[in-house]
């Protein structure tokens, strides 16, 4: 079978607002050759993370056409000469490299260390709402904090219905003994993160007043996605040696207010182990484990909005929702 030399993608030709007219438009681009781990998968499926709006925002105008998309599920249609995973035919899901194209596109080239079967259970809609997501909180929890199925105290959720703090609640409570104390201030939220797992859900706006209400001796661990003008509150719930995980871009972040308790903060971002750790095979394991667990009924996908056909109108919508912030769970797109 001869492998396609182009692919139909959408790409942003400059950077700029989600209305902006070049931040979306259908191209035909070269395929890479593929690398010796690389597949090329048939995109079947693909999500919108705050990633996404935050490169197309700010990327360098010199790598335009610049393909978006960090999720993707699909199917393997050629593989690379040293590939041992997986074959053709395959069913695949992961969140692939910030440092190669994106995955809004028909034909996507991705390694194969970072990338896990997808669950057997799930559509390729609901498959692909799970990557990024699931590998942050994986990280967060038992890279990052170091937890383990024997770790018991409280975590502190800052985000519980975004779509890594509902993964943080659902591993979390799958995989220790934590209680979850999750955070959401409408209605939906609250009962989004119930859903995830949270054993508890309080408003953000007192952080620390709600979080005493059902916790009165403050939390052992914090996952934070909003980290502005909440590190005090965290210095305060937090014992001595407490550690924080934050996934956010705060501008000027003062963490002196840790420091008399010695307490740790920690940075997760997900496309690290593929931009500096390319033969670590560890993404792989995290997301064929996570398959495991879904199909067990373990673990649920995040998906909430599902938009038909992976198209610029679609995927423009897509970024204004996740760009408004305050989405629930996961915006998906599927291709027809």
């Amino acid at each position: 079978m001869t492998t396609p030399r182009t692919t139909t993608a959408i790409a942003s030709l400059r950077p700029g607002d989600v209305d902006a007219p070049d931040s979306f438009a259908t191209v035909e681009l070269e395929l890479p050759p593929l690398g010796p781990h690389d597949l090329l998968v048939d995109v079947r499926a693909v999500s919108v993370n705050p990633v996404d709006g935050k490169v197309r925002s700010s990327f360098d105008p010199a790598e335009a056409p610049k393909v978006l998309g960090f999720d993707a599920a699909g199917t393997v249609t050629a593989v690379g000469e040293a590939v041992t995973r997986f074959a053709f035919g395959d069913d695949v899901y992961y969140a692939g490299s910030i440092a190669r194209p994106g995955t809004n596109a028909q034909l996507h080239v991705v390694d194969e260390r970072v990338v896990g079967p997808k669950p057997a259970s799930l559509s390729f809609a609901d498959a692909a709402a799970l990557p990024l997501t699931t590998i942050t909180a994986w990280e967060t929890l038992f890279d990052r904090l170091g937890l383990d199925a024997d770790s018991t105290g409280t975590i502190l959720v800052v985000g519980g219905a975004g779509g890594v703090g509902s993964m943080v609640a659902q591993l979390a409570r799958a995989l220790t003994r934590l209680t979850v104390v999750a955070t959401g201030a409408r209605p939906e939220s609250v009962a989004w993160a119930r859903d995830m797992g949270a054993h508890h859900v309080v408003d953000h706006h007192d952080l620390v007043a709600a979080v005493r209400a059902v916790a009165p001796g403050g939390v052992d661990h914090v996952f934070s996605a909003f980290s502005e003008g909440n590190v005090e509150a965290y210095a305060q719930l937090l014992p001595v040696h407490g550690e924080v995980v934050a996934i956010d871009d705060p501008v000027g972040l003062d963490l002196l207010p840790l420091k008399p308790k010695a307490q740790t903060w920690h940075w997760e971002f997900m496309f690290a182990r593929p931009l500096h750790l390319p033969e670590d095979a560890h993404q792989h394991e995290l997301l064929t484990e996570v398959a495991r667990l879904v199909d067990a009924g373990r673990l649920r996908t995040t998906a909430t909005t599902r938009l038909q056909g992976i198209t610029e109108a679609n995927l423009r919508e897509a970024h204004r929702q996740v760009d408004a912030g305050g989405v629930v769970g996961k915006v998906v797109l599927e291709r027809g």
